[in-house]
């Protein structure tokens, strides 16, 4: 019989092979921890990881951080549409309005090439 002060091997660090959509323990445990910020994560609540890089993460921003650290350090917006935003101010209407339009299409192509 357990008692309270013996470990139960679920509650270690569970090691995981990461797979396209699904993931393997390879290792039973209760958790993983965030490649990026070392918080632990649940298993069951485990949503993001790295298949090449065989990594968790605890979130979207610890994966921007990883994969796209500019972005995540505010040297690039990760939101597209705020980049046509400062291409415009101080523009009157119209031309604010062309001018969103051209900075929207080379968003989205530079976010098709990438």
């Amino acid at each position: 019989m357990l008692n309270r002060y013996d470990r139960s091997p679920m509650a270690d660090e569970a090691e995981v092979k990461y797979l396209d959509g699904d993931f393997r323990v390879v290792r039973p445990g209760a958790f993983v921890r965030c490649a990026v910020t070392g918080v632990p994560t649940p298993l069951e609540e485990l949503k993001y990881w790295s298949v090449e890089l065989q990594e968790p993460y605890a979130s979207p921003e610890a994966v921007l951080r990883r994969h796209h650290p500019q972005r995540a350090e505010g040297g690039l917006s990760a939101d597209p549409h705020s980049l046509a935003a400062r291409a415009t101010a101080g523009l009157s209407p119209p031309k604010r309005r062309a001018r969103r339009r051209k900075a929207r299409a080379h968003c989205l192509f530079a976010h098709s090439i990438s």
